[in-house]
């Protein structure tokens, strides 16, 4: 692959071409992708997610998912979601498997984001249950070890929180999350099961509202609300005794909302 990738870019090249900004921008890039430092390589394939439509990043991002080093696998898989590479879905499906959860998690963000959004259900679904959908063979075993806390606390705030709308619990969690370091990978993947389709996601959801966590249970009731399945009212109904009020008001607006949705469903079928 690395010689493949090296030629392409050699043919791209025209030799009145060798001393111009873009070739002297490819020769940055492609040393930052195979320096000895892991800093340089972190950088230089996080910085080819801006590249669409381009072979020979696409390749260079590829190459990187087998880097030996977990920051650089995950800026890879990052940046082929950003450069909007379909060509490499089945690749991030195999990066599911790595055996570092924050480069599954990347890689399962990278397929939503590809709208291959089965792949990334999968990863929330064990993310928060901590366990693998029955006969889901995409998650690797290795992810058992998301029962870890110290495992969990690796993957920290910026893996994956960030593109998160937490709408009713806002910045408050936030600020919670660094004051406490509780860990939000869980809260996270609660709140991006809300359109999975299948109902044992709707199920792990209703589970997840009496999880010990306070965030995991608002982002579950929010999730729940999101989702618009109004036979699961009854499980967010008994949030209102919630210890936390943040909870509380979170089932409150979801009742709502799900509440809207029986009485359409209804007054249609009624019809």
């Amino acid at each position: 692959m690395v010689t493949c990738i090296l030629g392409a870019l050699s043919l791209a090249k025209p030799a009145q071409d060798v001393e111009s900004p873009k070739h002297r921008a490819w020769d940055m890039l492609m040393t930052a992708a195979f320096s000895p430092r892991v800093s340089d390589r972190t950088n230089g394939i996080r910085a080819l997610g801006l590249l669409r439509n381009n072979l020979e990043a696409r390749q260079l991002a590829e190459n990187a998912l087998s880097d030996p080093n977990t920051d650089v696998r995950r800026a890879a898989a990052t940046a082929l979601g950003q450069m909007h590479a379909k060509e490499s879905i089945p690749k991030l499906q195999g990066a599911l498997s790595d055996k570092k959860v924050p480069v599954v998690m990347a890689a399962a963000q990278s397929l939503r984001e590809l709208n291959d959004e089965k792949s990334a259900y999968a990863v929330y679904y064990d993310l928060l249950v901590g366990e693998r959908k029955a006969g889901d063979g995409l998650i690797a075993k290795q992810l058992a070890t998301l029962k870890d806390p110290k495992v969990l606390a690796q993957i920290g705030f910026s893996e994956g929180i960030g593109f998160v709308p937490f709408a009713g619990i806002g910045w408050d969690a936030w600020r919670t999350m660094h004051k406490k370091d509780p860990n939000p990978v869980r809260a996270v993947a609660a709140t991006l099961l809300a359109h999975d389709p299948d109902p044992a996601s709707g199920g792990a959801l209703v589970k997840a509202t009496h999880d010990k966590n306070w965030m995991v249970r608002a982002a579950a009731v929010e999730a729940i609300a999101q989702r618009g399945d109004a036979s699961l009212l009854p499980h967010v109904v008994e949030k209102f005794s919630d210890k936390n009020v943040k909870v509380r008001y979170s089932a409150a607006a979801a009742v709502i909302r799900l509440s809207a949705i029986e009485q359409s469903k209804t007054a249609r079928n009624g019809r």
